[in-house]
């Protein structure tokens, strides 16, 4: 798989990441940083906790992070999700928390098969 295989599997942004990054090194490099960013795990802890600043933290870091790397559908449902915990409002809809999951998780196993290629 190539990066931009793993970027059309993601339904994400490579051109726009590799205008940003000018390289398609650093676009890689970074991409597989996240990897090992928190963001999702505190707002998974967050919201368990009932700590709804804090999980807006995590939330609008995971919606930069989606969009500095082109990981459009990540960002997009972390914005949702972001807005719906601004102000440290518990959100109505329990679906967003799970759009970000299912998003999040579909990022990792395609980042995960791009890095084992």
């Amino acid at each position: 798989m190539s990066l931009q295989e793993c970027y059309a599997a993601l339904e994400g942004d490579f051109e726009g990441t590799l205008g940003r990054l000018c390289s398609e090194k650093l676009v890689e490099r970074f991409a597989l940083k996240f990897l090992a960013d928190e963001s999702y795990p505190a707002l998974i802890k967050a919201m368990q906790q009932g700590d709804y600043e804090e999980a807006f933290r995590a939330a609008h870091t995971l919606k930069g992070v989606g969009l500095n790397l082109g990981f459009t559908r990540l960002h997009e449902a972390s914005d949702l999700l972001t807005e719906a915990l601004r102000g440290g409002r518990k959100p109505e809809d329990d679906s967003l928390l799970e759009k970000v999951t299912a998003e999040y998780n579909k990022t990792v196993a395609v980042l995960k098969e791009y890095q084992g290629a």
